[in-house]
């Protein structure tokens, strides 16, 4: 296409924003009524944290909040995507946290009168570590702890919030937490890994039809999608390794939530680990209750190979 195509206008509505998540902002990782997450944990892990850093402080966010709005004012944002915390919110395995609520609150007041639109994720990625304890994931009651969850977080902030994503990038907090164990909690299980697929799309529709029956109107999830490109086109061995990698980055995620279905051949690829088993009555037509938005984060494509000898992608894709 010619350069001189290419319009220098923005279109209309077009929103410019930033996007963080509570985990990697807030610090103040013991006050305020929080305890820990899978990740306050997993960065106490000798080796698992580059530096050996750790959730404490962070930026300070929680401290410096006010002052951080200002500068997105001053940038000129429209728009800010940030994430509750799920251990700040409920920590432990207990009830609302108001402290907790609370902060959230004051930052959306602040967002609004800064005339910043806030985007609120639910989960990006910090599950209470007692539930971890008691399966995380890999448990199906998780995704109804989760949906209590989000019942507290709206019942604040529904008033003021319109754009609600349940999920940012399930494949991270599901496939490398509890597969490769590069992400918290640090799982090295393939069967826990497709649970956990499996319990966070769950999770992901039973919130969205709970929110939706609570008067939510605009409602998504944020996944992390790649190209997956064979290294050589012509080589069946790339091609079919180029299918599967497209099965867990991609069409793992997308077909469920959009489609009401798992993709055939990922179902036969993951039989050895059970997905087909984990799949309950009603379940699938819970994952894909409509939405009104699918959040896209595209890092690379993937040039990928079946050659123990050729490297192909590391997978680790997020943020």
């Amino acid at each position: 296409m010619p350069h001189s195509t290419y319009s220098r206008q923005w279109p209309e509505g077009f929103l410019w924003g930033s996007a963080t998540a509570a985990a990697q902002i807030e610090g103040a990782s013991h006050q305020g009524g929080k305890e820990d997450s899978v990740w306050d944990h997993f960065a106490r892990i000798p080796g698992a944290i580059a530096k050996g850093e750790n959730l404490e402080q962070a930026v300070d966010h929680y401290h410096r909040m006010p002052q951080d709005v200002a500068l997105m004012k001053e940038l000129g944002l429209d728009s800010y995507r940030f994430s509750t915390s799920w251990a700040r919110v409920r920590p432990g395995d207990r009830a609302a946290n108001p402290e907790g609520l609370d902060f959230y609150s004051r930052l959306v007041d602040e967002l609004l009168e800064a005339g910043i639109m806030p985007w609120l994720t639910l989960y990006h990625w910090d599950l209470p570590q007692a539930l971890e304890e008691k399966g995380g994931w890999a448990d199906r009651d998780t995704a109804y702890r989760f949906v209590e969850y989000a019942h507290d977080v709206y019942t604040v902030l529904g008033d003021r919030v319109r754009h609600w994503t349940t999920f940012n990038e399930p494949f991270c907090s599901s496939l490398l937490g509890y597969g490769s164990g590069v992400h918290a909690p640090g799982r090295q299980e393939p069967r826990a890994a497709i649970a956990a697929v499996h319990h966070q799309h769950l999770a992901h529709g039973l919130a969205v039809n709970a929110l939706r029956e609570r008067g939510a109107q605009h409602l998504g999830i944020t996944l992390n999608l790649s190209n997956s490109i064979p290294r050589d086109p012509q080589d069946p061995i790339d091609l079919d390794a180029a299918r599967r990698f497209d099965s867990l980055q991609n069409r793992i995620f997308l077909d469920p939530i959009l489609r009401g279905s798992y993709p055939e051949d990922t179902l036969r690829d993951l039989a050895p680990f059970g997905l087909a088993e984990l799949i309950l009555p009603g379940d699938l037509e819970a994952i894909s209750a409509p939405l009104d938005f699918l959040g896209v984060n595209h890092y690379h494509d993937d040039l990928i190979s079946g050659h123990a000898d050729d490297a192909g992608s590391d997978g680790h894709s997020g943020g």
